[in-house]
This record gives C-alpha cells, sequence and structure tokens, in this order.
C-alpha cells in the first residue's frame, strides 16, 4: 500500500532504505466508508491524508448553511484542512470521502519528525507545499477569469474521472456555480 506513495516521493527526491522505512513506519494504512466525514470542522486536524484510492473533499457551510466544496481530491494525492493542520488551529472545513476511500494517514508531530530527521522528507515537504500554493493560486485565477463553462471544460480535461465518480452538486460548488448552471452547460456541450 506505501508503493503509491514511495514512487510518488522518489519521483522528486532520492529515499535511503531508512527513509522508506520510516515512511512505512509512520504512515497508517486506514480505509473509510462512502460519506464518512474524517476530519470535522471546529477541531484541529489530526492527520495528513495521502489518497490511494478514492475520492475526497474538502467542505465548510455557508452563512445561509449551504455546503461549499472548496477541494476534490482524485488519487494520489495529498489532502487535509492544510494550514489549521500545519498551525494546530482549529478548523472551519470537513474532509470527506466522496467515495470509499484508502488512504496513508499521518499525524503532525510524526511529520514534523520525518521532516526534522530526513532532509529527503524536508525537500519532500517542501515540494508539496510548493504544489499546494501554486495549485490554490491557479484556482483562484480561474475562478476570477474563466468563464463557467471554461471551468467546467478545464476540470473534465485535466481530470476526466471526477465526473464518474463525484456527484455534480459538488463539483457544481467546487467550480463555484449551482447544479442548474452546471447542467444547463453539460447540455450545451453534448449538442
Amino acid at each position: 500500500m506505501h508503493d503509491q506513495l514511495l514512487n510518488l516521493i522518489t519521483t522528486k527526491v532520492v529515499l535511503s532504505n531508512y527513509d522508506k522505512e520510516l515512511c512505512k513506519k509512520y504512515f497508517e494504512p486506514v480505509s473509510f466508508s462512502k460519506n464518512k466525514i474524517i476530519e470535522q470542522e471546529g477541531i484541529v486536524p489530526k492527520y495528513l491524508y495521502f489518497v490511494v484510492s478514492g475520492f475526497m473533499r474538502l467542505f465548510h457551510y455557508n452563512n445561509l448553511g449551504d455546503e461549499i466544496t472548496t477541494h476534490i481530491n482524485c488519487p494520489p494525492g495529498f489532502i487535509t484542512s492544510y494550514s489549521h493542520f500545519i498551525n494546530l488551529t482549529k478548523s472551519n472545513e470537513n474532509v470527506e470521502c466522496i467515495t470509499e476511500c484508502v488512504l496513508l494517514r499521518i499525524a503532525k508531530v510524526d511529520l514534523d519528525f520525518l521532516v526534522q530527521n530526513s532532509s529527503s522528507f524536508r525537500d519532500f515537504s517542501t515540494w508539496v507545499f510548493q504544489q499546494s500554493i501554486t495549485y490554490n493560486e491557479n484556482r483562484s485565477k480561474d475562478l476570477a477569469t474563466l468563464t463557467a463553462e471554461q471551468r467546467y471544460k478545464k476540470l473534465i480535461d485535466n481530470y476526466p474521472q471526477i465526473l464518474y465518480n463525484v456527484p455534480l452538486q459538488y463539483i457544481a460548488s467546487f467550480l463555484g456555480m449551482n447544479p442548474k448552471s452546471l447542467s444547463r452547460i453539460r447540455k450545451q456541450m453534448i449538442k
């Protein structure tokens, strides 16, 4: 189960056998059922998750009580309420398994240990952080500059598997539109 994570890490940094053993020791395998919230708003996130299989999302409730999906994760990748996890603060987001999920999780104290005791994990952690910043900047730019149709097309071009695994209301919320607008866009694209 750790192979996917190790393969991803070794595309960016060199891992010694000791580093690989640390990874296997501190990243705990877990499985969760569909629609399971594994980190709740109002508490400090306990884990950073690596998605081996399945689809997950981050969401919060707006002032009207509507769910707003801020991130959809496709495997392989990392997910948590990142800034709250790193800063040990109460999160305003929920982490939910959209489908059945197989994950590897690591607690903050264990991640800190890896980063402090392995230059490879420190370098990889920096790379993950940089990717996260780039992703969030691009997402903000897309929401501000692309039309709803352009955002949808970009999503399905880059992550076509989302259409088959993620409910349309989550996709619509993630793209900053309501489900009726997304349905209309999908119908227009089929014509």
